[in-house]
Formats: structure tokens, C-alpha cells, sequence
């Protein structure tokens, strides 16, 4: 079976966030315990795993071409961004599927389309944001006092809080352990672009030490939460977003209401065989 290392949100390889994708054989999952244990081998923050519908391809009728799972070495999620974009990008440069394709997932379908420029466009639930008190301890926990905190919703789960700047996101060094311990799945720390001619709207970093993962290089999914709360606060529905990790990556973001088009390029960086 191919295994695939993609470099997610970045058109340089080494950078953006990598996954593991597997297009498995057949027409149903494995057993989890197989999942569970070929994502902690891979060790990067999502391995994807899809596997193709019975009457997908090019005009098939199913409501799905693909069914689409996501484990961190540690869990399953319901929802991975840069995973699903990568999964989309072997399925096309294989030749495995063309043009558009259905995901069946926990989320729901999630649709993912190539563009001329090599770019992957994907169509997510946009989050729904609920703003709430500031929890007592996070300022000290996350090293930043937070201007705002925002429910992201069931899908995500996650806090996201708006810090007073750029500099005080990229400049932050979270307690990861008092972090796990005391909030939610994770914390996605944003702030709008000191400098909007850079290329980027807003910045942000995510840390989900619960599921395994200290920071995540680029997540695609926060940003189904991202672009409803950025663009409320900067009047428009197109974005940009660079995740500010130590890797980077950028999102093009644009509000479609009740779904979030999430766009960005992928580079497989490793393709080799699984033996066990």
C-alpha cells in the first residue's frame, strides 16, 4: 500500500503542515486499532485515511466519491483542513480521481476543487462562534493576556482568542501542560496583520496539546472559525491568513455564509510503501 508525506498549505516543500495520506484498497476502513497505530508511526499531526465510495468518479451518482477519516498520533478528529487538502492533491496527482471530489466524513461532505494555478480549493461548515468570558487563568497559561474568547462550535471545539497584536502571537510560549489540563480541545491565538501589505490579513497560531499535538503547523479547519470572526471585524468575506508557526503556511480564506472556502497548494514530499 502507498504512503504519502504532503506538505499541506505551501507550495515549498518543508514547510506548511505535513500529513500522511493513505488511499486504502476496498471499500470500507480497517480496523481502528490499524488506524490508530499506523498515525502514531507517521507522527505528523493528522494522517489522513480514504477509501472509494461504490458509484464515485467522474459522474457517479453517490452523494460521496470518497470516504475520508483523520487520526493525530493520539485520536481521531472530526474536522482536519490541511489533511483533506492533501488528500485531494494525491487523489489528483495520481490520476486516482478527477476534477472535484465528495468526502464523506464526520463533518459531513466536504468538497475539494483544483484550480488552474495548481491550488486546492475546499468547502467547509463555517463555525459557529459563540463569544464568551475570558476563563479565569488562560492569560497566565497562554503567556498573553486575550482581548476576546470565542466558542468555535462542536465541530472544532477549540477557544479562539484574539490577542492585542501580531507581534504578541508570534512571540508566545504557552504552559502545554497547564494548557492540556484546563481548556478545551486546544487554543487558536489570532490577531489582525501589523502590516497588511505582507500578504496576509490576519495571523495565527494553534496549540491542541489534548490531542497530541504541542502546536499545529497550519490548520486548516481553525480558519472555518478564522474567517467568520475576521471578517465580521475587517468588512470583507475574502481573506488571507498565514498561520505563524515555526513551518508557516498561508489560507486564502472567503465567507460563504454557512460554509468557508479554504484554498491553498500541497507538495508531496515522500512517496513510499507501507509493509505492515
Amino acid at each position: 500500500m502507498r504512503i504519502r508525506i504532503v506538505d499541506a498549505f505551501t507550495a515549498r516543500p518543508f514547510s506548511g503542515a505535513p500529513a500522511g495520506v493513505l488511499l486504502l484498497d476496498g471499500d470500507g476502513f480497517p480496523e481502528d486499532s490499524w488506524l490508530r497505530a499506523v498515525a502514531r508511526e507517521v507522527n505528523h499531526a493528522e494522517t489522513a485515511f480514504a477509501h472509494r465510495l461504490p458509484g464515485s468518479g467522474d459522474g457517479g451518482d453517490g452523494e460521496a466519491d470518497w470516504a475520508l477519516r483523520w487520526f493525530t498520533p493520539t485520536t481521531e478528529v472530526a474536522m482536519c483542513g490541511h489533511a483533506t487538502l492533501a488528500t485531494a492533491h494525491v487523489l489528483h496527482t495520481t490520476g486516482a480521481h478527477r476534477g472535484p471530489v465528495r468526502f464523506a466524513s464526520r463533518s459531513g461532505v466536504l468538497r475539494a476543487a483544483p484550480g488552474a494555478d495548481g491550488a486546492i480549493t475546499l468547502d467547509f461548515p463555517t463555525a459557529p462562534l459563540t463569544e464568551e468570558p475570558v476563563p479565569d487563568g488562560l492569560a497566565e497559561v497562554l503567556g498573553a493576556a486575550p482581548l476576546t474568547a470565542v466558542d468555535t462550535g462542536p465541530h472544532l471545539g477549540d477557544l479562539l482568542v484574539e490577542l492585542a497584536d501580531e507581534r504578541a502571537v508570534r512571540e508566545l510560549v504557552p504552559d502545554l501542560r497547564a494548557l492540556a489540563g484546563r481548556f478545551t480541545r486546544g487554543v487558536i491565538a489570532t490577531a489582525r496583520a501589523s502590516d497588511p501589505a505582507r500578504g496576509h490579513d490576519f495571523v495565527s497560531r494553534c496549540f491542541f496539546p489534548r490531542s497530541g499535538i504541542d502546536e499545529d503547523p497550519v490548520t486548516g479547519s481553525a480558519h472555518t472559525a478564522l474567517a467568520p470572526y475576521w471578517s465580521a471585524r475587517l468588512g470583507r468575506t475574502a481573506l488571507t491568513g498565514l498561520q505563524a508557526s515555526a513551518r508557516s503556511g498561508l489560507v486564502r480564506t472567503e465567507l460563504r455564509g454557512a460554509r468557508t472556502l479554504l484554498t491553498g497548494h500541497a507538495v508531496t514530499v515522500l512517496d513510499g510503501e507501507l509493509l505492515a
